[in-house]
């Protein structure tokens, strides 16, 4: 009896839930005009939106990163000794450890390579236009300004480093939304060194520009980073090798003049071979020079290479686009299955606060 006791409140409460759900379903069948006209708003709606709605673009761009090896150093050691005698450090010339892991994805965000994008200027239609002049006008921006702040005339022209407190003020402001809502850097695969650069936005020509100038101005901006100090000394070798090679040619003329201007000097007075001898022996040490230069200078020049990583580009986005927008027929059917819920709900939601009115 204890046993019956106690299963009988649960037989109960189940029995309880099922009469209540085959009372609701029959209620709402009851209520079918109001399900269906519900239905049929949510068709409309969906109708509405496929034709109205303005597509929101994916711009995409994915590209593999690779990074110089530390091999690469120990094939350079051999000659570390060598380029010591110029004050070249080998390895070691690049920014190492700068953009390892996350950090170029934080580099994508940063607002120096989105504001350097955006005021990257291109040719739309044959006409040249700064890229945050096209994204003002596709949000109507100059409107909301000229209604709140009067501001509709502010170009972006000019040296960014010389712009006003509304300038910068509105750049900033463009950042954070890109950031929030366009922009969208990531690694599909973590164990992979792709990476996937995302912009949605409404225009497409702006999507597929603002993509496309992004990723070279950032993968532009890596690179020289990551090659600034190698590429420094490969400009000084570079330099003094010009130099030295100047000298020599000057100091080869020198000692040609001084053979024509003596031709066949007395043997027996050495006095007259001094200047010749000393001509003879700047050319001979301008050339042992330059040739440590040159040397110096090739090797820094395979370390430069071997230094500069590897950023091949998989897929970029060409026209046209994809776009997130359903079909006409896909939104009516998005539409009439929402409006159907939505009458469901409706239908329950209008009983119940009957019964409770009632109570």
């Amino acid at each position: 009896m204890d046993k019956i006791d106690k299963i009988e409140p649960d037989e109960i409460r189940i029995k309880d839930l099922i009469l209540n759900l085959k009372s609701s379903v029959n209620y709402i069948k009851n209520k079918w005009l109001v399900l269906l006209l519900f239905s049929l708003i949510g068709l409309l709606a969906g109708v509405f939106y496929s034709i109205f709605e303005k597509p929101t673009y994916n711009a995409v761009s994915t590209f593999v990163l690779e990074e110089s090896g530390h091999s690469s150093g120990l094939g350079l050691a051999q000659y570390s000794n060598i380029a010591s005698i110029a004050g070249i450090d080998i390895p070691g010339g690049s920014e190492k450890g700068l953009f390892q892991g996350d950090n170029i994805l934080e580099l994508y965000r940063s607002r120096r390579m989105i504001e350097k994008t955006l005021l990257t200027p291109v040719q739309i239609n044959g006409q040249k236009q700064l890229l945050i002049d096209r994204y003002i006008q596709a949000k109507n921006l100059r409107g909301t300004w000229k209604e709140n702040d009067h501001a509709d005339n502010i170009n972006f022209n000019g040296n960014p480093k010389k712009f006003s407190r509304l300038q910068d003020s509105i750049i900033r402001d463009i950042i954070k939304y890109f950031n929030k809502h366009i922009l969208y850097v990531t690694k599909p695969d973590k164990k992979l060194s792709i990476i996937s650069v995302e912009i949605q936005f409404k225009d497409e020509i702006f999507a597929q520009l603002f993509n496309q100038a992004l990723v070279q101005n950032v993968n532009d901006f890596y690179i020289q980073t990551q090659t600034r100090k190698t590429f420094q000394n490969v400009q000084v070798l570079q330099h003094q090798a010009d130099s030295v090679r100047n000298i020599l040619n000057s100091s080869i003329g020198k000692v040609a003049a001084s053979t024509d201007a003596n031709p066949n000097p007395n043997p027996i007075l050495h006095s007259l071979q001094v200047p010749f001898q000393k001509k003879q022996i700047d050319v001979q040490a301008n050339t042992a020079i330059y040739g440590e230069i040159v040397k110096n200078l090739e090797i820094e020049k395979i370390s430069l290479r071997q230094e500069t990583p590897l950023i091949q580009l998989i897929d970029e986005p060409i026209l046209p686009l994809e776009d997130d927008k359903p079909g006409f027929i896909k939104a009516a059917l998005y539409g009439l299955f929402a409006g159907f819920i939505f009458g469901g709900f409706y239908i329950l939601i209008a009983r119940l606060c009957i019964y409770i009115k009632n109570i």
